[in-house]
């Protein structure tokens, strides 16, 4: 497996979110609301909502917040209605792309997407072209300063953690995908926070740049792509940096 945490990534997701935060608000309570209405307001009963409620509070939604979408899902009847859709493509250079949106037109979302690419150097391909490049992990992010590596590896392995990676000023904790809950909540509770926490797509093998035409077209593309009011997440293979 590869230990590449893609560092340079997890921070311009941090700046971005710094920058950008009421459009993360907003994709974060639209994942909040589509998982009370698949499985119920609570969650400890509902696996999904619970993941979506540590991702929130990592990415500083406040606790009314998220009270108050809860609420509103759980008592609404109709409402747009909002389904899951991956897509999957090449950009420049054959770098491997996982796009997770939430969409209530998957007409408009998939025309967004298939421009995005073609306009990128890039193109849309079918469902499961380039998922084998990736393995689904529940990845957390803790920065390091302040933080004793071999204990925070300790615990996170007593957890039930998987893997275990440092680099820089970053901290990558692996897990099963079935036990991310468990761990994130058990390391919180020994006061760890993180920067990032969620179920990601992993990349097993990573596709390098060197062209600056393809490093410019790679970057449009992920900024044009976490811009769209649709997509919640992108996944890719480029190594950065």
């Amino acid at each position: 497996m590869s230990g590449h945490s893609k560092w340079s990534t997890i921070k311009r997701k941090k700046e971005k979110t710094d920058s950008q935060r009421a459009k993360i608000f907003t994709k974060i309570g639209r994942e909040i609301a589509v998982a009370v209405r698949e499985s119920g307001p609570d969650p400890s009963v509902n696996s999904k909502l619970a993941g979506i409620i540590a991702k929130a509070k990592v990415n500083n939604v406040p606790n009314d917040n998220i009270e108050r979408i809860i609420k509103k899902a759980a008592g609404e009847n109709g409402g747009a209605s909002y389904e899951e859709l991956f897509y999957e493509g090449y950009g420049p250079a054959g770098v491997a792309v996982i796009v997770e949106t939430l969409t209530d037109n998957r007409n408009r979302t998939a025309g967004d997407m298939r421009h995005y690419f073609d306009k990128n150097g890039g193109n849309l391909g079918q469902n499961g072209c380039v998922a084998f490049l990736f393995t689904r992990q529940g990845q957390l992010i803790v920065e390091a300063e302040g933080v004793s590596e071999e204990k925070l590896m300790e615990d996170a392995l007593e957890a039930g953690a998987t893997d275990f990676f440092a680099d820089d000023d970053m901290f990558d904790i692996r897990t099963e995908p079935v036990d991310f809950l468990a761990v994130q909540e058990t390391l919180s509770a020994k006061g760890y926070t993180f920067i990032s926490a969620e179920i990601a797509y992993i990349a097993v093998t990573e596709t390098a740049l060197s062209n600056e035409d393809d490093i410019k077209k790679m970057e449009r593309l992920l900024e044009t792509l976490e811009d769209n009011d649709d997509v919640q997440s992108v996944w890719h293979n480029w190594q950065e940096g």
